[in-house]
């Protein structure tokens, strides 16, 4: 079981996953799914848009709820999801099982379900040939530097059984999710001390922290690196959608947080604190902190202005500038924009 240097626990590794048990680490899941993002944004013809947006969404949906590829397969979308409510049907009717699907992934599906190029794909949209399906993924894990079977269908549902044991799901619930009727996932749960339960709690807890705080920008991931000085530290973060976060806090309260890399932590940051710029200008003299989104909403009164973004990957940010400043900028909702703070203005939570 893997420690830090100070002998606790590592908070990404709470329990030991067996040799011959093929999963991702965090770090390699995030490589494999920027590789599918960039494989999609290169699509040159409305076929290959077509065609690369369905299997991405395939990857993603696979990679979140740890389906079979053949239950992936034979979806009719319209019948199995509710993307409203966040959730598909999966298995057979002696088997049938409910799996939450991440909103992220649900408006991004409902977006491609609506766009002109999947007309004709109604209750088909994941209805690929499998062998093709096996070599885009071991195509994509090659592009980014990995094995090629790391991106292989059963190892992207043995990392969601990982994900969710470690994340504290008890084992009865991970084998619901997954639709196990056996005990072949004991594979990947051995035992948790109580040391491990704390860390969890701690993992556990910063979700919760995050509905409760009142900043209109928060970012939950894991501290990446810390460099101090003998006052102030600066630690980075990256937030489980891969959007990198920089923060200057003092030495004593860096201490009194416990922050190390791979600490999970909450960054939040309020909505005056944030600048936003078109997303075409040059980014010479924007802040360290810089988030590409899309506006979503645009809010007026004769003092201030609220943008509201949402990123490529679904995090929503949010900025207020005064009203003549926004006359400037010319900024409306469908426009890309870049969202940028101080280090100064992040504050960091754990729990």
């Amino acid at each position: 079981m893997t420690t830090q240097g100070n002998g606790r626990l590592a908070p990404n590794q709470t329990f030991d996953v067996p040799e011959g048990v093929r999963y991702l680490s965090a770090a390699q899941a995030e490589e494999l799914e920027q590789a599918f993002a960039r494989w999609r944004a290169s699509a040159r013809t409305a076929t290959e848009r077509r065609s690369r947006r369905r299997l991405d969404l395939l990857f993603l949906f696979l990679r979140r709820t740890g389906a079979r590829l053949g239950e992936a397969l034979g979806l009719d979308e319209s019948r199995d999801m509710d993307l409203d409510k966040g959730c598909v049907r999966l298995g057979n009717d002696r088997s049938r099982r409910s799996v939450p699907l991440p909103e992220p992934f649900c408006r991004e599906m409902q977006w491609a379900l609506q766009a002109p190029e999947a007309a004709g794909l109604e209750g088909c949209f994941f209805q690929l040939d499998p062998g093709y399906v096996r070599r885009v993924f071991y195509a994509r894990a090659e592009a980014c530097g990995l094995p090629r079977e790391l991106a292989a269908p059963r190892t992207l549902r043995n990392t969601r059984a990982v994900e969710l044991l470690r994340n504290g799901v008890p084992l009865a619930v991970v084998r619901d999710v997954l639709g196990q009727s056996s005990t072949d996932l004991t594979a990947v749960y051995q035992h948790y001390s109580g040391e491990t339960a704390t860390t969890l709690v701690r993992r556990l807890g910063l979700d919760d922290l995050a509905e409760r705080t009142s900043a209109r920008n928060t970012f939950v991931g894991r501290v990446t690196e810390v460099v101090r000085d003998g006052v102030m530290a600066q630690v980075r973060m990256l937030s489980r959608a891969g959007t990198s976060i920089t923060a200057v806090i003092t030495v004593e309260s860096l201490v009194a947080l416990g922050l190390e890399p791979e600490v999970p932590v909450v960054a939040t940051i309020k909505a005056p604190l944030v600048g936003v710029i078109p997303g075409a200008e040059a980014r010479q003299g924007v802040a360290v902190n810089h988030v590409c989104a899309e506006i979503t909403s645009v809010r007026s009164s004769e003092v201030l202005t609220e943008y509201s973004g949402i990123t490529g990957e679904g995090e929503a940010v949010c900025a207020l500038v005064s009203a003549s400043g926004a006359e400037v900028l010319g900024l409306s909702r469908g426009d890309s924009a870049v969202f940028h703070f101080k280090a100064l203005s992040v504050v960091l939570n754990t729990v």
